[in-house]
């Protein structure tokens, strides 16, 4: 079976290990999102890239979700002596390596898919990990800062990894913007993956910031809409709140209800075929059914390995349950 699957950063990695349980057998591509990536300290980091990468090769910490295990932070301190910032954004010393090779190679002339290409060569996650293109895309959000004086501020757009560490989310999302995205092409073999796929997933990954920019890239959404294999989803909203992250914040900025319903019509029935709730959203399957998405409500909390596989196994069962 050859499945393709649209990923964000822990909750995409966390789904892909329980996929990888539940069908080991499966030839898996991975469509990551690269609206995330942000340059520092002269760096090229892919923060969703390398969680996915990290995630399935054994090197994540486990307890954060993403980042190094075994992590130390001496050149971050050495930066912040010489006043070098940003200080809010912490890249561990193991994690530094990682973005060197990528930067040295962009730098040489490679274009982001050969280089995860090679990153990969040395964690070895068993699945293709593709960026969603080569281009660059940068996801920023619009806010309003509170002034000094506790004071309304100025409205102005900042990179949404400042919005989601910096600011921790704490300011509404004005609005959602991944620069870049509509002039971007899809990365080598993003499209032929689509058109070759038995059945497209989308994890529990935010819908605006993770699968949504991957969707904004043009030609991947129409490619998933035309492939005519079944496309099934899973909520990453329980009983009306996001199992983890900001999405509710982001839903927001685009006028999406944080509810498990509105983002399966926010996808629509054009692109989904299928979508699971968690079960204490069983209220919701009708509305997603009157939306012309099979819907059935199933555990979804990843809470380990086992329940994240039990959640792919329903996932690839409401798939044949619609190609039949």
């Amino acid at each position: 079976m050859r499945i393709v699957v649209l990923a964000g950063g822990i909750g995409g990695a966390r789904f892909l290990r329980g996929l990888k349980s539940a069908a080991p057998d499966a030839d898996i591509t991975v469509i990551g999102n690269t609206g995330d990536d942000i340059h520092l300290f002269g760096l090229k980091v892919c923060p969703d890239l390398d969680t996915v990468m990290y995630t399935l090769g054994g090197g994540i910490n486990e307890e954060q979700g993403w980042g190094r295990t075994d992590e130390t932070f001496r050149v971050k301190e050495e930066l912040a002596a010489y006043g070098v910032g940003p200080e809010w954004f912490g890249l561990g010393d193991r994690d530094f390596a990682t973005h060197i090779v990528r930067t040295q190679m962009l730098s040489a002339g490679y274009p982001l898919s050969a280089v995860t290409e090679a990153l990969c060569a040395r964690w070895k996650p068993g699945v293709r990990l593709l960026p969603m293109s080569d281009d660059r895309i940068e996801t920023h959000v619009a806010v309003t800062e509170p002034g000094s004086d506790g004071e309304e501020g100025e409205r102005k757009a900042i990179h949404f990894q400042e919005y989601w560490v910096r600011l921790r989310a704490s300011v509404p999302a004005h609005a959602v913007v991944p620069v870049g995205a509509d002039q971007a092409k899809p990365a080598p073999g993003v499209l032929e993956a689509i058109a070759a796929a038995d059945v497209v997933l989308f994890p529990p990954s935010n819908p605006v910031v993770s699968i949504g920019t991957i969707l904004a890239v043009p030609g991947i959404r129409e490619a998933i809409a035309d492939a005519g294999v079944p496309v099934v989803g899973l909520s990453p909203i329980v009983g009306d709140a996001p199992v983890r992250g900001m999405a509710d914040k982001v839903l927001a900025a685009v006028g999406v209800e944080s509810t498990a319903a509105a983002v399966a019509r926010h996808y629509g029935s054009g692109l989904l075929d299928g979508w699971l709730v968690d079960s204490t959203d069983e209220g919701a399957v009708a509305e997603v059914e009157a939306a012309g998405i099979r819907c059935r409500a199933v555990p979804l909390m990843m809470t380990d390995t086992d329940a994240t596989a039990a959640m792919v196994r329903e996932a690839l069962a409401l798939a044949e349950e619609v190609r039949a």
